[in-house]
């Protein structure tokens, strides 16, 4: 009976048993490559990817009027010209190279992880997390200001409060569909969102007086360098944040670094339109 009961056990360990612990500490990353066909899904595009990003960082004009009212035309001018070199554009170097090496969806978390353990990676996600939270709620608001000056019942009240309500369950209903749907709204809202400005950048074209952009404010009110600052800085920072779409992206060591040049276009163009929210501090009506 012993004899048969040895003779009964497997001569050969399984493949699955004893399977040594993984000593590098590796997270697991999200690649095409290693992926099976019963969870492969539709990729992000460059396209898709461009505008996703467009509205991670600035998405366009919106927000940055209190940078001319803290400071006058001319320093926002500047600073929306030197603030890029000076921190965006390097953000969004570290942002690109770390995405394609690390392509995982867990982004800034992967590389917190990487490079400090993984206490780290939870602390940078708890404040991305938060910090995420606190800055996304601005955008509904946000949006409402601006359409409350075609429509002025969204002013106060009860229109004010079920705009800004819709509005949030609206986007929170996009982002629930998917990174592809989602994609396609950045898309659709990139250009209607830019379209206004297109068109008063060409009606104001025969009413450019650039004397207007060396203006320095109205004499005798006070600079508001805190909030000139501030502004540069909420509309040129998060590059880091699309490091979360790394592992959607259907050629990331390819469309990330073209993505983040031609979104940087992108926004000096809505930035630098003529029809920048300081337009009425640099356009003069005809007498």
């Amino acid at each position: 009976m012993d004899h048969d009961i040895k003779s009964e056990k497997p001569t050969s360990p399984s493949t699955t048993d004893h399977i040594p612990p993984s000593s590098t500490g590796i997270l697991p990353l999200t690649n095409p490559s290693t992926t099976t066909s019963a969870t492969t899904h539709k990729k992000l595009t460059l396209i898709p990817l461009i505008f996703l990003i467009y509205f991670e960082v600035a998405g366009g004009p919106y927000g940055e009027e209190p940078a001319v009212q803290a400071a006058g035309p001319l320093f926002a001018i500047i600073g929306f010209l030197v603030f890029p070199f000076i921190w965006s554009i390097p953000e969004a170097l570290v942002t690109a190279e770390l995405s394609t090496t690390f392509p995982g969806n867990g982004g800034f978390v992967i590389w917190a992880y990487k490079a400090f353990g993984p206490f780290c990676g939870s602390l940078m996600g708890t404040w991305k997390f938060l910090t995420g939270v606190i800055n996304i709620a601005a955008f509904p608001i946000l949006c409402i200001d601006y359409m409350e000056k075609l429509f002025p019942i969204f002013s106060s009240g009860l229109p004010r409060t079920l705009a800004i309500l819709f509005s949030t369950l609206f986007l929170s209903f996009v982002n629930y569909t998917g990174l592809n749907i989602v994609g396609i709204a950045a898309i659709t809202l990139g250009v209607i969102s830019l379209l206004p400005f297109i068109l008063m950048s060409l009606i104001a074209i025969p009413q450019i007086q650039p004397h207007r952009w060396l203006s320095l404010g109205q004499k005798g009110v006070k600079k508001d360098w805190n909030l000139f600052f501030n502004t540069l800085f909420w509309n040129l920072n998060f590059w880091d944040t699309v490091s979360t779409m790394a592992g959607e992206v259907e050629n990331p060591k390819k469309d990330f670094p073209r993505s983040t040049l031609l979104r940087r276009d992108l926004d000096l163009f809505s930035i630098y339109n003529p029809s920048h929210g300081g337009h009425r501090s640099c356009f003069g009506r005809p007498k």
